[in-house]
């Protein structure tokens, strides 16, 4: 007590010296009291008029205190607002929370399905591939890790590829969001109106209106809901929206925002033999998720998972990195997306510089002490002379040197296709079991762009591996060149909750991931004049 009251009266003379006050002219305690205190709360920004207002609210037998009494009073006074103030600070920050309270992936109908012989009729439509192009697509496939499960937009299950309208992409859309935001909000017990943010992320698709009044229009939304319509952006694009909706939620309280994300291959399909290009019709297929956040505190018990931290790196100033992945057309102007060779090391660029900054954020203290004494023991202990070739022969590995499993219990990794999962599962030092979910997604449902991310998580909360308090850690790649990645928390225990994955999860993890395209096509690696190859009939 006698601290606090010395540190009071050194601020009462502080004050005293700054306004020059001179104590002859006050001739009782309760007048000089008064003055001081007017003068200090003056210091804190206080006004006057308010002090005046308590003032004359207390008894009159509080102006006759001592000023030692008053001085510890006021220094009380001082330390409640103080503690007001932070506990104000970090009641703001409890409305900034990103919660997801619910998300519904997409499942198109079991017409479209891309089965062997389907995908034979495709190829053998496109009369620009030779027999080299058929062995390379063959190749493709087999290695891909995609099964026979996965979807195609209409036009091309009904041979429409080569010639798409405008009306092809737009109905591919609409079939996604009528049927997921429909379902969304029936099991969520949100109505449109009460939906105050909108974001929707389709790279390759734009049209006037755009996608997002199309949905305000469907759906009959408020005049005041604030939309964004994001393309371009690649398979990252659903955690750009996620950071467009956390900085929403930083400035603004209570509010419901609705993230769309999915990819239109209807007008993208590419139709010619540049290899480079026609990879990506070996990837990428049908697919979408909607996704309900909210940053109410209120809600909070409902809600499924809880946004911890989110890292975007963008390599769009690297001219490699830039043109690795683009959609453009090739020399007979036809239309594709382009993936370059060089698009392992953009990416694995990009990926090193995200856990850069990523790992202090996600990591525990002691994995990180872990890694400096490491990190100094290997350097002392290794020669000058050495130092060199040592760090010539580690750029070989691209092991990290951190444990991320010491705060990560899941991972949600971009599906962009086998070599991608088994690069990061590398780098990371994964098991089977973490890259379980992802090789299964790419499996049954391809790349679906931006929206596998949610498909991966699917398959985790079907197989019920979610409990609450676990960290799941997202990672996806886009084009530009960009890596991004975000840290969820789980709130509640994940289980027993409809599921697009709920029919076929118990087949899963099949006993073999090979798919029966070698088996039906492998007699074309037999072949050896390419001038008078023809398929069988039975494609046409």
């Amino acid at each position: 007590m006698l601290m606090l009251i010395n540190i009071n009266t050194n601020i009462i003379t502080i004050l005293i010296e700054y306004w020059h006050f001179d104590l002859r002219y006050y001739q009782t305690h309760s007048l000089i009291t008064l003055t001081l205190v007017i003068k200090y709360y003056q210091f804190l920004n206080f006004k006057p008029i308010k002090f005046f207002w308590l003032l004359r609210s207390l008894p009159l037998l509080f102006l006759s205190l001592s000023l030692m009494e008053f001085l510890i009073l006021l220094y009380g006074a001082t330390t409640l607002y103080l503690c007001f103030l932070i506990w104000k600070l970090f009641d703001q920050r409890r409305d900034q929370e990103c919660y997801i309270l619910e998300y519904q992936l997409y499942k198109p109908r079991d017409e479209s399905k891309l089965g062997t012989e389907c995908c034979g009729r495709i190829i053998e439509r496109n009369k620009h591939l030779g027999l080299n192009e058929y062995k390379f697509l063959l190749k493709a496939i087999v290695n891909s890790g995609i099964g026979e499960e996965t979807y195609a937009p209409s036009n091309i299950i009904e041979g429409r590829e080569a010639t798409p309208t405008l009306n092809d992409g737009v109905t591919e859309m609409e079939e996604f969001f009528n049927d997921s935001i429909a379902k969304l909000l029936a099991r969520s017990g949100i109505s449109p109106s009460q939906i105050d943010v909108l974001v929707v992320n389709v790279s390759m698709f734009s049209i006037a209106p755009s996608l997002t009044s199309r949905i305000i229009n469907h759906y009959k939304m408020r005049e005041d809901v604030k939309a964004y319509n994001l393309t371009g952006m690649g398979c990252s694009a659903s955690l750009i929206s996620l950071d467009i909706i956390r900085s929403v939620f930083k400035s603004q309280k209570n509010k419901f925002a609705l993230l769309v994300t999915s990819e239109s291959l209807s007008p993208n399909w590419y139709n010619g033999n540049d290899r480079s290009m026609i990879l990506a019709n070996c990837l990428f297929r049908s697919g979408g998720c909607v996704i309900l956040l909210t940053n109410k505190r209120s809600l909070k018990n409902r809600a499924m998972l809880r946004l911890k931290c989110l890292v975007r790196t963008h390599h769009g100033a690297r001219e490699d990195a830039y043109s690795c992945c683009s959609q453009k057309e090739d020399e007979e102007g036809r239309l594709g997306f382009y993936l370059a060779k060089n698009l392992p090391k953009a990416a694995t660029r990009a990926f090193v510089d995200n856990l850069r900054v990523l790992s202090p954020k996600v990591l525990p203290t002691r994995e990180l002490l872990r890694f400096m004494v490491v990190f100094l023991i290997k350097k002392l202990r290794q020669p000058s002379s050495s130092l060199k070739s040592s760090s010539v022969g580690s750029n070989k590995s691209n092991k990290s040197p951190l444990n991320f499993k010491t705060g990560i219990e899941h991972f949600c990794l971009h599906t962009g296709g086998k070599a991608v999962i088994d690069g990061i599962g590398m780098s990371l030092d994964l098991c089977e079991y973490d890259l379980e979910p992802a090789r299964m997604t790419l499996h049954r449902f391809g790349n679906t762009s931006a929206s596998s991310l949610w498909y991966v998580l699917g398959y985790m909360e079907a197989k019920k591996r979610l409990m609450k308090g676990d960290r799941v850690l997202m990672i996806s790649f886009g084009a530009g060149f960009k890596c991004n990645s975000c840290l969820w928390e789980v709130m509640k225990d994940l289980r027993d909750r409809p599921n697009v994955w709920n029919e076929c999860i118990d087949d899963y993890p099949p006993d073999s991931l090979a798919n029966p395209f070698m088996e039906k096509f492998g007699w074309i690696n037999d072949v050896q004049e390419a001038s008078n190859f023809k398929f069988p009939p039975s494609f046409k």
